[in-house]
């Protein structure tokens, strides 16, 4: 049997505090933020450990970036709510944390021809003289795979572990059986 050995290298997450976030008095206040309503209307706070970035609305939704798992994620909104605490905001309400989409890389041990996938799987983009990778879509679950000819690979648009275990499951079987042919 091909394995597989996922590892996870960045979860995007939302969540909602619920009320409005004075930016302009948070990018003052906090040297780790990037403020320029001209160009974005959200503010960029880093978080150093667990390494991160935060998109801060004025509406108090978030957007979190570069987290490796929910835990990490729980942790930079931890520490948000901490930096807001110091400018006099307190968020009184947990606030529901949403993975939008896991990013994982990993290997299957076998070597893959990406101009016979191309051929024989649905949903591929092939184009070797733009990029040496094949795109494959799965529907279900919803998936979205870099295949490259050495076997690694990145999957995204998983929302959780299942899933991207689900869709593994199901590129290996989707692999396998045109091997067999």
């Amino acid at each position: 049997m091909t394995k597989s050995n996922l590892k996870v290298q960045n979860i995007v997450a939302t969540a909602s505090f619920g009320k409005p976030i004075p930016l302009v008095k948070l990018a003052r206040s906090q040297p780790n933020t990037e403020y320029n309503p001209e160009q974005f209307p959200g503010l960029v706070l880093r978080v150093k450990k667990p390494k991160s970035a935060v998109l801060v609305f004025s509406s108090g939704n978030l957007v979190c970036t570069g987290t490796k798992s929910t835990g990490q994620v729980r942790e930079v909104i931890s520490s948000v709510i901490r930096q807001l605490r110091k400018i006099g905001i307190h968020i009184t309400t947990k606030p529901k944390i949403e993975v939008q989409n896991i990013v994982a890389s990993g290997k299957i041990n076998m070597k893959l021809n990406l101009n016979e996938l191309s051929l024989d799987l649905e949903n591929t983009e092939y184009e070797p003289e733009q990029f040496p990778g094949l795109v494959y879509k799965l529907t279900k679950p919803n998936a979205t795979f870099l295949l490259f000819s050495n076997g690694k690979l990145v999957c995204t648009g998983t929302k959780n572990k299942q899933q991207l275990e689900e869709s593994m499951k199901q590129l290996l079987k989707n692999t396998r059986n045109i091997k067999r042919r």
